[in-house]
């Protein structure tokens, strides 16, 4: 029997890099799975793909300020 793979995380390339209020994603089979970047073993929470298209594209036509 061969062990599950697990979950690439990523991060992105607007979180620059300072370790604070980031989450993850990696993309699995049914969708999204996104979790805190300063807990990798808490929760997560899983997305179906077509809900998370939509969320990118509304981020994408919002361009929200980022926090400094």
């Amino acid at each position: 029997m061969t062990e599950p793979s697990q979950p690439t995380w990523f991060k992105s390339s607007y979180s620059g890099g300072s370790g604070t209020e980031c989450v993850e994603c990696a993309r699995v089979a049914p969708g999204v799975l996104i979790r805190d970047s300063k807990d990798a073993d808490g929760s997560v929470v899983s997305v179906e793909a077509g809900a998370w298209r939509f969320f990118v594209a509304g981020l994408r036509r919002e361009r929200p300020a980022v926090c400094a």
